[in-house]
């Protein structure tokens, strides 16, 4: 909970909303007395004094009555144009855009809960660019202001009261509430015969006495090491049977279905094709959406009456931490995880593992390059191994919760960083930005250094400093091995590795 006290910004100084007001926002600032404008699109509010509003709220619903799936893509799809544009406009260069939906947290709106993941990555690229507020399903809209001024990105409105959201320890269950992975049907796993589901397929032999598997990919049996993955699970007293089937295809999945009896469901397909928020394209995101989105939406429809002791899906802390470069696969997660929230308060079975990034191994799909690899270890989230991620899936489906992040986090790593994320403030102690701003800050600190030399001095400083966070970027032991004279490019860059560099020197300069 949040205390009318917290709010470290304040009330913002001017406010507006823009596009359809389907959730009744004028009418919820008025009654507080708020001044606002209304405009159609961003393109088309007023400057006043030449200052756009310092807060630009857009409502972000699903359409009623379309498609789950095709709702989610249009929905997906404008939001990114907002994104885009107020990142390309200068003129918003002190506003903050700030997606209000409702119920999208619960899994109401599906369609906006994915919208709500490709702005978290906008936020990791773009800090204080961008907001979330997610309102009160039940009952009245009410916005209060606290919820538009606190120094959080994301706040749920519920009750009348303001939350953030912090990653917890999840401890052991008292009672175990695994799925029985037997009965009469097959369990079937998607993205099965390779990478996470093929590790899955082998633990749930051997660990769980599953003895019958339906392993669907979209090549099936032409899949790379398919027959020595089959013959592996027979050897170890299992019948898998292989299909090749686009689950994202409602009636292949139908069809498929209609030949096989399943007991289980565990969706592990997926694809990347990662990039800046600003270099995504429609195109883009429907082709990562479509192996998440409209897959799950298939399974879950089509399963709805087969009695399915689980129902497991593959999701990502890409979604949760809205990881720099992933917005496409940051909103097909965060479907996954709003759906098994809906499931689960339809009395279905339903369990979304928010997987952190996995080792690479015998190319598996949904490991990480070396490079990445290394990133995330310096950010202070290692790989699992093999051994650590099946103990985490019996751990997390035992738990209970519809959502559950199975990842590794190295605190001492994530402690030394100094400028934790919000999400994990409750696992690693850090100064509040309150206190920081009181010491002074580091770049206050810079500044009253930068201010008794000379400027040939500066320079020196300033390039050191560079050259620092390069290093820290690029993964050098220090900043000797970074040379001042080749270009970002030439020294190992690319757009992800640039925003890094940017948010880093942000940082420490305060500019």
């Amino acid at each position: 909970p949040v205390p009318a006290s917290a709010s470290s910004a304040g009330e913002p100084q001017s406010l507006a909303v823009v596009g359809e007001d389907v959730f009744g926002l004028a009418d919820a600032l008025r009654d507080m007395g708020a001044q606002f404008e209304q405009a159609a699109n961003p393109a088309t509010l007023t400057a006043r004094d030449s200052v756009m509003p310092t807060v630009v709220l857009i409502p972000v619903a699903g359409e009623r009555g379309a498609d789950t799936a095709d709702a989610t893509r249009s929905l997906t799809h404008r939001v990114l144009e907002q994104i885009q544009e107020r990142l390309s406009d200068e003129r918003f260069a002190e506003s903050r855009f700030i997606f209000v939906t409702r119920g999208a947290v619960e899994g109401h709106d599906l369609a906006a809960a994915a919208a709500r993941g490709l702005v978290r990555s906008a936020q990791s690229e773009n800090p204080g660019c961008f907001g979330l507020v997610d309102l009160d399903p039940a009952g009245p809209v009410t916005l209060p202001l606290i919820a538009l001024g606190v120094d959080e990105p994301q706040v749920i409105v519920r009750g009348g009261g303001v939350l953030v959201g912090r990653l917890v320890r999840r401890a052991p269950a008292d009672q175990d509430v695994s799925p029985v992975w037997g009965g009469d049907g097959r369990v079937l796993i998607t993205g099965g015969t390779g990478g996470l589901g093929a590790v899955v397929a082998r633990h749930l032999v051997t660990e769980h006495g599953v003895r019958r598997l339906l392993l669907v990919s979209r090549r099936g049996l032409g899949a790379e090491g398919v027959e020595e993955l089959v013959g592996e699970l027979s050897e170890l007293g299992a019948e898998a049977v292989v299909e090749a089937c686009d689950v994202s295809d409602r009636s292949a999945l139908s069809a498929l279905l209609a030949q096989h009896s399943v007991s289980a469901v565990i969706h592990a397909a997926g694809v990347l094709d990662d990039g800046v928020v600003g270099s995504l394209t429609p195109e883009r995101l429907d082709a990562v959406l479509r192996p998440k989105v409209d897959a799950a939406w298939n399974l879950h429809e089509l399963t709805r009456d087969a009695g399915l002791s689980a129902f497991v899906v593959f999701s990502s802390v890409a979604a949760m931490f809205g990881s720099a470069g992933q917005g496409n696969y940051a909103a097909g997660n965060a479907f996954l995880d709003a759906l098994m929230e809906r499931r689960r308060a339809e009395g279905l079975p339903g369990v979304s593992l928010a997987w952190g990034p996995w080792e690479q191994s015998g190319g598996m799909t949904g490991t990480l390059a070396e490079a990445d690899a290394e990133r995330m270890a310096r950010a202070g989230v290692p790989g699992l191994s093999v051994a650590l991620g099946v103990a985490l899936f019996d751990a997390a489906l035992a738990a209970g919760d519809a959502v559950v992040a199975p990842v590794r986090l190295d605190l001492a790593v994530l402690r030394a960083l100094g400028d934790v994320p919000v999400l994990l403030r409750s696992l690693v102690r850090v100064r509040s930005r309150r206190a920081v701003a009181a010491a002074g800050g580091v770049a206050a600190g810079l500044v009253e250094r930068l201010s008794a030399l000379t400027v040939v001095e500066r320079q020196e400083v300033l390039l050191d400093l560079v050259r620092g966070q390069v290093a820290l970027v690029l993964g050098h032991a220090d900043a000797n091995a970074v040379n001042p004279e080749r270009a970002f490019r030439e020294l190992g860059f690319d757009s992800l590795t640039a925003v890094e560099l940017r948010n880093r020197l942000n940082t420490v300069t305060g500019l």
